[in-house]
């Protein structure tokens, strides 16, 4: 039978633990209503994403391909690669690496391989502007170079003797992902019209390729995600006009960067708004 001290203990014991996180959670509320009698706010804990890095050396092919500043740039809709930075140094890509316009914008570097007679010491750094379309009336080793799943790239003409004698046609080559070093900050080209805006998103270092784009206004509209139309162009029907605008922009690896008030309240279609880049 049980001793009616030991059940006065326990009961005493339980009683003590309750009060003690009673008094555990007053505290605790009373420290958020502390901060925000003093007008602070908690703010969640932010994890930095590691800087994005070399991957690793892959094999492939490359050609060349005619153009010129204006061309280069095609498939991502760059206007001009070199008013935009990207120089001559681009490439266009095989389907499988295009990835229907989601690669636009990563950057790479390429280096001749195993063709002593036509390589050249050395690497080129190109960036994704554009793809390289297939031809499935060819096969892909004579012809069809940039027929899935093959892993191709077709280099502007320029820059492709950096690396072999462009009279060899193709060579064997091995590439990797590299962070892209950009000068100055992303840019943001507004395009369309007050019904359908188009955001040209261009210049955007470390991993380069975006896979999200968000605007945010100052009054009316709150965090809207933009669509992708086709390369490095988004889209949306939001009204944006008559409003500071801030875009928040994430690339491949996971980092974003957010250009508060990029564009004044009185931004116009067609111009070119400069944020903050990723390093």
């Amino acid at each position: 039978m049980a001793s009616p001290l030991g059940a006065l203990s326990a009961m005493l014991l339980l009683l003590v633990v309750a009060l003690a996180k009673n008094c555990e959670a007053t505290a605790m509320h009373s420290a958020i209503h502390a901060v925000r009698r003093h007008g602070h706010k908690l703010k969640p804990i932010k994890i930095n994403k590691p800087k994005f890095k070399p991957g690793l050396w892959r094999k492939a092919h490359a050609t060349f391909y005619e153009g010129g500043t204006g061309s280069f740039g095609g498939a991502c809709n760059y206007k001009d690669v070199v008013q935009q930075g990207y120089n001559l140094n681009t490439v266009a890509l095989s389907d499988v690496l295009f990835k229907k316009g989601k690669t636009c914008g990563a950057c790479y570097e390429i280096q001749c391989v195993n063709s002593p007679k036509w390589c050249k010491k050395g690497s080129l750094f190109v960036t994704a502007t554009n793809q390289c379309p297939s031809n499935p009336s060819l096969p892909s080793d004579n012809g069809g170079w940039c027929n899935s799943p093959r892993e191709h790239f077709d280099i502007a003409k320029p820059v492709f003797n950096k690396i072999a004698d462009y009279t060899a046609g193709i060579v064997p080559i091995q590439y990797r992902r590299v962070p892209c070093q950009k000068k100055g900050g992303i840019r943001f080209t507004i395009m369309g019209n007050p019904w359908f805006n188009q955001v040209i998103v261009w210049n955007v270092g470390g991993a380069g390729d975006v896979v999200s784009v968000q605007v945010k206004g100052n009054d009316n509209v709150k965090w809207t995600k933009l669509q992708r139309d086709w390369g490095a162009t988004w889209k949306t029907s939001t009204h944006l006009v008559g409003e500071s605008l801030t875009f928040r922009v994430t690339t491949s690896d996971g980092r974003e960067s957010t250009s508060w008030h990029v564009a004044p309240k009185n931004w116009q279609f067609g111009q070119t708004y400069e944020g903050k880049n990723i390093k």
